[in-house]
C-alpha cells in the first residue's frame, strides 16, 4: 500500500512550486548561447520594456556553494551571474521578475548579449578536452584504483580472453516535476519550498551563499515529483531567487522550462569502458580489467565509481580498475539513477555474455559457476549475497530452459527474430547517519519525523508500515514527516540508502518510545492508554548510525554535509543484487525492437513494502529498456550544449513501449547490515537491465552492440 496515495491522486499533496502566495511574483532565466567564453555585455532594455516586469538582474554577489562531492552543497561549484565567465551553453546570464509568468518569460527571451567566444570541447575525444587519472587528481584512499593481484598477467596467460570496448552516451533525468520552487522572507527568515532530494544542502548552501546563519533558513520539500539524482543538491537558481525576493519584499516563484533543465541540473556523463576478461576453457573467470574514461566539467571533478561494482560481481582472483576523468565544457555531471553501475554493467555483463558464447556455456550457468560468498577486493564476507538465488528463480519464472543457444535461431509467430538475454547487477549497500523523532499522542496516533525525502519511491509507506507492525496499530494512525528542515536535518536521500537509513533510525526510536510509554519491548501497544497513563504526549528523539560510524557522523549530518558509510563495513561488505531476464522481438524488415516481457528477481534484504518495492523494480527495468533502446543526450557541436532538450526529441519509454514485467524478491533479511534487515532497491533495480536487453538483441541477431542506444540502423 501507499499511505500517501490518496493525497497524490486528489491533488492534496503540494510539490515545490505548487504554493500560491499573496503578492507572489514570477521569475524566468535568460541563458547563454555560446559553448564557452565571456559575456561582454547584456542588453536588458527590451526586457524592462515588457509590461509587468519588476526587476532584471545580471550580476549577484553570491559566494560559491561548493561542489557537493567536494565538501560543498551545490550540484556544481560554479554559481552563474557572479562574473562574466561562460563555462557552458545554457548557463544563466540574467534573471527577470515580473507580475506574471508570461511576462517574465517574454522578457527573458528579449534579453540579448554580446560574447567573446572561446573554443569548447564536448566529447571524450574532443581536441582541448583534458584527461586526468582520478587517483592522482583526487588522492583520497577511497578513490584509489582497485587492484587485486596482477590481472593483466593472469589474462595474458589465460586460454580464453575477451577484450571489448563499450561506449555509453550522456543522458538526462527528466522527472515529471520541473526544477523550481518558491522563496520568500519573513523578516530575516528565509523560507524555501523546493523540490529537492537534499533539503539540508539547500539550507546550508544558501546560508553559505548569502552569508547568513543556517538557523534563519527553513526548507520544505515534503514531496518530490521525481528526482533520480538531478535534485540531490543546491541548484543554481535558488540563490539568485532568494536575493531578488528580498529586494522586492515579495514571494517569488521560478519554474524552469523543460529545455532549461537540460543545462541547469546534473546529467549522466558520457563514459567509455574497456573490458578484458581472462578465463579457462570452462568459462571460469580468473581475472578482469575494467578501464573507464568518464566525462566531467572544467570546474569540478565528478568522481567515478564504476569499478566499485564490477570488481565485486564475480569471484575473481585478480582485478585491475583504472578510472580517468575527462574535463569538457559542460555543467558538472551528476548522479543519474544507477549513475556508475548501469553503464558499467552494460559493458561488463555484455563481455561476460560474450565469454559464455565463446566457450559454449549457458549464460546463466556460467554466472552461477563464477559466484562467490567472499568479496574479491577486501577478502571479507558479504553480509548477504543471494544473486545465485536470483538467477535460479528468474530462470524458472522466465522459462529459460526453453532457450535455443544459437543466435538467430528463435522466431515469433509473426516471423520476428526472438532473443533471450540475461544479466546480473549489483549496487553498494550504504547507510547515512540520521535523526528520528517519534511522538505518541492521546488519540493513539504516532507521528514520525525522520530524515528522508519522498520522491515517489514510497519512503512514507515503508516507515508507516514499520511503525504499525511494531506497535500493532492501524497504518492510518501513523503520520510520517519527511523533507522538512523544521522537523529534522533532512540529509541527502539518494544512493538507495533512504530506506536503509530511515528504517533503522525509526526502529531505534520505537525501542526508545516503548521505554517512555512504560510498555513491553515487543507486542501490540494500546498507545492511547499508555499516553493517558503518562499524563502527556510522549516524544523521543534518537540518532542512528551505520556500522562503524561514530557520533561525529551525526554532527557532520547536522551541518549539512554527507556522512555515508559503506559498502565496506567492519567485518563485512554489503551489496544489493538483481538478475534480469529479457525477451526481445526484432521485426525482420524494419528491424524495430520490442521488449514483450521481462522477469527481474532482486535481493534487497527484507522487503519493507512489497507494493512500493515491486513498483521500484518495474520503474528501474523501464529505465533500463529506455537506456538500451531510446535515450541519448546529443551535444551540439556548432554552438555547444545539448541539442535534444525536449521530450519530443529526448525519447523516454511510454506506455506503448512497456509490456509485461514480472518482479520477484528473495526476501531474506540482512540483519548484519542493519537491525531491520533491509538493503537498497531503487537503484539496483536498473543495474543490468540495459545489458540484458543488449544480450537479448545479440541472441536474436548475432550482432554485439558496443554503444547505446541500440537503434534500428544499428540492427539493419
Amino acid at each position: 500500500m501507499r499511505v500517501d496515495a490518496y493525497d497524490k491522486v486528489t491533488g492534496k499533496a503540494l510539490y515545490g512550486a505548487d504554493r500560491v502566495l499573496p503578492g507572489m511574483a514570477f521569475a524566468a532565466l535568460a541563458l547563454a548561447k555560446i559553448g564557452r567564453g565571456r559575456v561582454s555585455g547584456v542588453d536588458t532594455s527590451a526586457a524592462l520594456a515588457v509590461p509587468g516586469v519588476l526587476l532584471v538582474e545580471t550580476k549577484f554577489d553570491l559566494a560559491s556553494p561548493g561542489f557537493l562531492m567536494g565538501g560543498g552543497f551545490g550540484f556544481q561549484s560554479l554559481q552563474p551571474m557572479t562574473d562574466d565567465h561562460i563555462a557552458y551553453r545554457g548557463q544563466p546570464i540574467a534573471i527577470v521578475v515580473a507580475e506574471t509568468p508570461v511576462a517574465a518569460t517574454e522578457a527573458a527571451e528579449a534579453i540579448t548579449a554580446e560574447y567573446e567566444e572561446e573554443p569548447f570541447a564536448l566529447h571524450l575525444d574532443s581536441e582541448g578536452a583534458t584527461t586526468l587519472v582520478q587517483e592522482e587528481a583526487i588522492p583520497l584512499p577511497f578513490l584509489a584504483d582497485i587492484k587485486v593481484g596482477d590481472a593483466d598477467a593472469v589474462i595474458d596467460s589465460c586460454a580464453v580472453r575477451i577484450e571489448e570496448t563499450f561506449e555509453h552516451p550522456p543522458q538526462h533525468a527528466v522527472p515529471m516535476e520541473l526544477n523550481g520552487g518558491v522563496v520568500w522572507w519573513q523578516d530575516d527568515r528565509l523560507i524555501v519550498h523546493e523540490g529537492t532530494q537534499n533539503a539540508n544542502a539547500v539550507r546550508f548552501g544558501l546560508a553559505q551563499q548569502l552569508g547568513i546563519d543556517a538557523e534563519l533558513i527553513e526548507v520544505h520539500s515534503p514531496y518530490v515529483g521525481g528526482g533520480f539524482g538531478q535534485k540531490n543538491s543546491l541548484l543554481v537558481h535558488i540563490g539568485p531567487l532568494a536575493v531578488v525576493s528580498r529586494r522586492l519584499g515579495r514571494p517569488v516563484k521560478l519554474v524552469l522550462a523543460r529545455t532549461q533543465t537540460f543545462h541547469n541540473g546534473s546529467f549522466r556523463p558520457a563514459t567509455k569502458h574497456r573490458i578484458r576478461l581472462g578465463a579457462d576453457a570452462t568459462g571460469r573467470i580468473l581475472a578482469a580489467v575494467h578501464e573507464v574514461d568518464q566525462q566531467t566539467s572544467r570546474h569540478d571533478l565528478f568522481i567515478a565509481g564504476h569499478t566499485e561494482v564490477t570488481s565485486r560481481l564475480y569471484g575473481f582472483s585478480a582485478f585491475r580498475g583504472r578510472q580517468r576523468l575527462v574535463q569538457t565544457d559542460v555543467q558538472t555531471p551528476g548522479y543519474m539513477r544507477a549513475p556508475f553501475e548501469s553503464p558499467s554493467m552494460f559493458a561488463f555483463e555484455q563481455a561476460v555474455d560474450e565469454l559464455a558464447h565463446t566457450v559454449g556455456r549457458d549464460p546463466v550457468q556460467l554466472r552461477l559457476d563464477n559466484d562467490t560468498e567472499t568479496d574479491p577486493v577486501t577478502g571479507l564476507p558479504f553480509s548477504s549475497r543471494h544473486v545465485g538465488d536470483c538467477l535460479r528463480r528468474g530462470a524458472e519464472l522466465f522459462g529459460w530452459s526453453g532457450r535455443n543457444p544459437e543466435p538467430g535461431s528463435m522466431r515469433a509467430e509473426d516471423g520476428s527474430l526472438v532473443g533471450w538475454g540475461v544479466a546480473i547487477g549489483n549496487y553498494p549497500g550504504s547507510i547515512v547517519a540520521a535523526n528520528a523523532t517519534l511522538t505518541a499522542s492521546a488519540d493513539g496516533r504516532v507521528t514520525v519525523a525522520v530524515d528522508g525525502h519522498e520522491m515517489g519511491q514510497g519512503i512514507r509507506s515503508t516507515v508507516a508500515l514499520l511503525v504499525a507492525r511494531d506497535l500493532g496499530i492501524p497504518v492510518a494512525d501513523v503520520t510520517v514527516q519527511v523533507g522538512d528542515t523544521t522537523v529534522g536535518t533532512q540529509h541527502l536521500t539518494a544512493g538507495s540508502w533512504g530506506t536503509a537509513t530511515a528504517l533503522p533510525a525509526v526502529h531505534s526510536g520505537l525501542q526508545e518510545l516503548r521505554k517512555h510509554l512504560n510498555v513491553a519491548d515487543t507486542g501490540d501497544v494500546d498507545v492511547a492508554s499508555a499516553v493517558a497513563d503518562a499524563g502527556h504526549a510522549v516524544q523521543v528523539s534518537v540518532g542512528s548510525l551505520g556500522p562503524g560510524q561514530t557520533a561525529d557522523a551525526l554532527a557532520q549530518t547536522n551541518t549539512g554535509h554527507l556522512a555515508i558509510s559503506g559498502p565496506v563495513f567492519p567485518g563485512f561488505v554489503t551489496f544489493s543484487w538483481i538478475a534480469h531476464f529479457v525477451e526481445v522481438h526484432v521485426e525482420p524488415t524494419t528491424c524495430r525492437i520490442r521488449v514483450p516481457r521481462v522477469v527481474s528477481v532482486a535481493d534487497c534484504g527484507r522487503v519493507a513494502s512489497p507494493v512500493t518495492a515491486a513498483s521500484q523494480v518495474r520503474g528501474g527495468v523501464i529505465w533500463g529498456i529506455g537506456a538500451a533502446l531510446r535515450e541519448e543526450s546529443m551535444v551540439d557541436d556548432r554552438v555547444g550544449g545539448f541539442l535534444n532538450t525536449t521530450l519530443e526529441e529526448y525519447p523516454v519509454m511510454v506506455n506503448a513501449d512497456v509490456h509485461r514485467i514480472d518482479v520477484d524478491f528473495i526476501d531474506k533479511p540482512d540483519y548484519q547490515f542493519n537491525p531491520v534487515g533491509v538493503k537498497g532497491l531503487g537503484e539496483v533495480s536498473m543495474v543490468g537491465a540495459a545489458a540484458a536487453v543488449a544480450n537479448a538483441v545479440h541472441h536474436a541477431t548475432g550482432r554485439r552492440h558496443h554503444r547505446l542506444p541500440i537503434r534500428i540502423e544499428h540492427v539493419l
